[in-house]
């Protein structure tokens, strides 16, 4: 549902021919996406995987998510508050359980049993914690007695056939890697519903929400800037690099920027509620493909240098359970940091922007064989003449000759890092918006603009008008 608030004339025209384009943009999307999904071959994540169970095999690394306070009590605290009506006397499945953590807060929620199933070689650790509490007979204090005879490891792919476990009552997991989809966990995650689910059972995390947002900064853009123009040198030790610079500057450009960032040089805010992934409903070819439609206002003049990403987690049983306690995790920049952290797409070629502009753009994120994303995104200033291209189809180069839009491609597994931002406390009342080059305008906006991914036919009154 888009909503816009109109209280100038003047910019109803032009916004109300974004929303027709942004409705006919999602409704073309999802009709293409079910074609290229049909005839299309879906990139194997089978060529990463040895590497990547090895990664989590390794006990440093499974340290390194456990001490991330905001995810790991986050999900204790889901399990335990919704332990009456999810956990206790269930049956529940752990789909990439790691070291086993959720697995002994499913048990100590007071699950029946748990079938903790984990690829890497990190199950066999996870084995030797169950072996401790099975053989502490009846001492109530010996090793982690609470989990004696509670959980089953299963040390195998969620995909692969006959495995032994049976049909559950609830499914945790955490399959979230950067900007949500990173890692393509999720597709294991939603295997599992598909098969091991039992009708109306619990899915935590339940729902995921991407957020994206415009961002200035100068320093962070000209230090990768920086990094292209090496290879413009005529003459390194006599050799001549110019003929690579432009793939340098492609790839410097397409390598999004991982790390904290000061959440002030934001030039609009996210959309409110982001980009709604159910769990729940999602298919597995919805999740390999999709766009997300955006629009935002800029409530500074300044320079758009890329675009920021985060997301959300929700944690809320089914509709059909009653009593539950519904728990989020945020990643935004305002918030505690996490391991995840925020994640930057710069563009190759900023974008001036001044107070009170609308910007309407899409960000189409594919599937690859990385077991990650390739991203591709355009932004284009509303002025009222101009039209989003299709995501669908190549860039064409026309679209270069128009100054008021942009359109980059990112490797989501390519990913470099910064972590210059360090949060200062108690600086607020000194900070001012022109310390990030981003300048108030002087009478307040007249204009305010929601959008959310719903893109549902609706009417109300108000002044509101609703697509």
């Amino acid at each position: 549902m888009i909503r816009i608030l109109r209280r100038m004339d003047g910019m109803f025209s032009s916004l109300f021919w974004t929303q027709i384009f942004l409705f006919s943009l999602v409704e073309k999307i999802k009709m293409s996406n079910a074609s290229l999904n049909a005839n299309g071959k879906v990139p194997s994540t089978e060529g990463r995987d040895p590497a990547y169970f090895s990664y989590y095999a390794m006990l440093q690394h499974q340290q390194n998510m456990l001490q991330d306070t905001v995810r790991t009590s986050t999900y204790r605290s889901a399990i335990l508050l919704n332990g009456p009506v999810c956990f206790h006397d269930k049956l529940v499945l752990d789909v990439g359980a790691g070291s086993g953590i959720l697995s002994y807060f499913a048990v100590q929620a007071g699950a029946r049993k748990v079938y903790a199933v984990e690829a890497s070689n990190m199950a066999e650790k996870m084995q030797k914690i169950v072996d401790a509490a099975n053989a502490s007979g009846n001492d109530v204090l010996g090793k982690n007695a609470f989990l004696k005879n509670k959980i089953e490891v299963v040390q195998a792919k969620i995909e692969q056939s006959n495995l032994p476990i049976p049909q559950v009552d609830t499914i945790i997991s955490e399959p979230i890697g950067v900007l949500l989809i990173h890692e393509r966990m999720l597709e294991s995650y939603l295997y599992a519903r598909d098969h091991y689910l039992k009708p109306g059972g619990t899915l935590f995390p339940s729902t995921g929400s991407i957020f994206l947002a415009p961002f200035t900064d100068a320093g962070l853009w000209s230090e990768t800037m920086g990094k292209a123009r090496f290879w413009e040198q005529q003459s390194f030790y006599g050799v001549d690099l110019t003929a690579v610079y432009t793939d340098a500057k492609d790839e410097m450009f397409g390598m999004p920027v991982v790390g904290g960032f000061d959440p002030r040089t934001l030039i609009a805010p996210a959309n409110p509620g982001g980009y709604i992934v159910d769990f729940y409903t999602i298919t597995l070819e919805e999740l390999r493909d999709f766009t997300i439609p955006f629009i935002w206002q800029a409530s500074y003049t300044g320079i758009i240098h890329g675009i920021a990403g985060w997301f959300d987690l929700q944690f809320s049983p089914p509709a059909s359970i009653q009593n539950g306690n519904p728990i989020t995790m945020t990643t935004n920049p305002m918030a505690e940091r996490t391991h995840w952290q925020q994640v930057r797409f710069l563009l190759k070629e900023p974008l001036a922007v001044n107070a009170g502009q609308t910007i309407q753009g899409w960000m189409r994120c594919v599937v690859n064989e990385m077991r990650s994303y390739t991203i591709e995104a355009e932004i284009l200033l509303n002025d009222g003449t101009g039209q989003l291209s299709d995501p669908l189809s190549s860039p064409s180069p026309i679209l270069n000759l128009d100054y008021n839009r942009r359109r980059n491609k990112w490797r989501l597994h390519e990913q470099t890092y910064n972590y210059s931002y360090y949060p200062q406390t108690g600086n607020d009342n000194v900070f001012r918006p022109e310390y990030n080059c981003l300048y108030e305008p002087e009478q307040p906006l007249d204009v305010a603009v929601v959008v959310e991914n719903n893109l549902l036919d609706d009417a109300t009154n108000n002044g509101q008008f609703v697509l």
